[in-house]
């Protein structure tokens, strides 16, 4: 890292890490909706999404290396993952049968409780938030917050 570097504020820090989280989810939708491979997805959102202005708007800056083993945890182990969901979900629906953006978040938010540092309680908050940006209207953050507390509590029990 350059001497240059701005110094970030934790705060700063932790923007980016909510952006890289649901940069990681719009990514693995955009795979599934798409077949476009990991490598290929992740280099799009690198060079065209990752502080880009869209319409005036100004996308935000997201931490880089936290999107990018998300998204590859959540690929490379995925039929993982899926099982760890579909153990958190009712019997009736299993992964395959839920909304993809939601298949997308489950996914990102397995990889990181999984593999990731962040403690399962800020994990789950932070995916939490992105449910309610991708449905303000609906009960879906709620289902969020329930599997992925069962989730969490599989992958990471030593946590609570």
């Amino acid at each position: 890292m350059s001497s240059q570097a701005p110094k970030l504020s934790g705060n700063q820090k932790r923007k980016m890490r909510s952006a890289a989280r649901l940069y990681a989810v719009q990514a693995l939708f955009q795979m599934e909706a798409s077949g476009q491979p990991s490598p290929q997805v992740v280099r799009e959102f690198l060079d065209h999404r990752f502080g880009a202005v869209y319409e005036g708007d100004e996308m935000a800056e997201g931490d880089i290396d936290l999107f990018a083993k998300l998204v590859e945890d959540a690929v490379n182990h995925q039929a993982l993952i899926d099982q760890m969901t579909d153990r958190a979900l009712v019997a009736k629906w299993p992964i395959a049968r839920i909304d993809p953006t939601l298949r997308g978040l489950f996914r990102a938010a397995g990889a990181e409780l999984n593999h990731g540092e962040a403690p399962p309680k800020v994990v789950i908050n932070e995916f939490v938030d992105i449910a309610r940006a991708f449905f303000p209207e609906g009960r879906e953050p709620k289902f969020v917050n329930a599997v992925l507390d069962h989730m969490a509590r599989e992958a990471r029990p030593d946590a609570f």
